[in-house]
């Protein structure tokens, strides 16, 4: 049986081309409360281009944003109602999971999960804004039913949920309302979301660092901005107030995008480590006047014999491996869930 974790990291892959957007809510309901930490009994969040905005869990008992333009830019009543509607949700999952074990004749004593994904997505660069929707249920980790929008009708993944299909095929308001919300209601949202957070971020200025560190019998010098919006930037290196390029050696990444939608840029030069011409860093940007950073000759430790950067190198590859474990704990105390099997 697929983990839970590893269910949501295969659904998480849908909006990964940067024209694409998507917006999809995942709730998570289970038998009994779990007894490991942050995993509720149920849970339930809001998903912008597979980034959470907001989220709702049976401890909490309240619909709270996760983005602060969610925070910002979205009323009382809207959050209100959202916890009204998310606590609706989880009534609704407790006495449909109990129903669906006993129809499945599962063992009343192991822990059983049911999930719900739903949203929509478009790409912007398609002539006539292609729109795809997602209706889709799972249990213990397995594709229980899912909605044919083409058809505007249920689809069992599995013979136990052929029940279901027929009784929901045969209400025809709930298809109705099924394929006008992922085609109408959660696009506009999509769209309003889209807005609200370019217009946070539209007026980023950079973060601009310029530092040198070893390399070989030589300096790297290197200049880099990060978190600025829009894209467009021009940052440059001058030695002695003259301006540096390709031909003295300058190279760059070219503006690569953050996890955030803002972008970063990075260029660096070859040195002498008995050159004492003063360098500087340019930076113009839409969202500010003008940036200039002298270097303070400053050397960072080299990154491959630790301190420094390769000290920050270091926590950050420590994070990423306890990250790692952590996610792989979770995969495997969650299949020890569904599948009963204790030490």
């Amino acid at each position: 049986m697929l983990p839970i974790t590893a269910f949501f990291l295969l659904w998480g892959v849908w909006a990964v081309d940067a024209e694409i957007h998507s917006l999809s809510y995942i709730y998570t309901a289970f038998t009994r409360p779990v007894g490991l930490p942050g995993i509720h009994k149920f849970s339930a969040m809001g998903l912008l281009d597979d980034r959470q905005i907001d989220y709702y869990d049976s401890t909490l008992q309240k619909k709270e944003p996760r983005e602060t333009w969610m925070e910002d830019r979205l009323d009382k009543d809207y959050w209100s109602k959202g916890t009204s509607s998310r606590k609706t949700k989880e009534q609704w999952f407790e006495v449909n999971l109990d129903i669906l074990t006993q129809r499945l004749g599962k063992n009343k004593t192991e822990n059983h999960v049911l999930q719900w994904r739903h949203g929509c997505e478009f790409s912007d660069s398609a002539p006539n804004r292609q729109i795809r929707g997602i209706d889709m249920y799972s249990y213990d980790g397995d594709d229980f039913l899912s909605f044919d929008s083409n058809h505007k009708s249920w689809v069992a993944s599995m013979s136990q949920a052929e029940q279901t299909k027929h009784k929901w095929n045969h209400i025809q308001e709930l298809n109705d309302y099924t394929d006008g919300y992922l085609h109408k209601e959660c696009v506009q949202w999509l769209d309003t979301f889209l807005k609200y957070r370019k217009e946070d971020i539209k007026n980023s200025p950079p973060d601009v660092y310029l530092y040198a560190r070893p390399d070989g019998d030589h300096l790297k010098l290197i200049c880099m901005a990060s978190g600025f919006y829009p894209k467009e930037i021009t940052l440059d290196i001058k030695r002695d107030g003259k301006l540096l390029d390709h031909t003295d050696g300058l190279q760059s990444t070219k503006v690569r995008p953050n996890e955030d939608r803002t972008h970063q840029i990075k260029k660096w030069i070859k040195i002498d480590k008995t050159d004492m011409v003063p360098y500087t860093c340019e930076v113009n940007h839409p969202a500010t006047i003008h940036i200039n950073k002298t270097w303070d000759r400053q050397v960072q430790p080299d990154p491959n014999h630790g301190g420094g950067l390769g000290l920050m190198l270091g926590i950050g590859l420590g994070v990423l491996v306890l990250l790692g474990m952590i996610i792989t704990g979770l995969t495997v105390s969650i299949r020890l869930i569904c599948k009963r099997r204790t030490n």
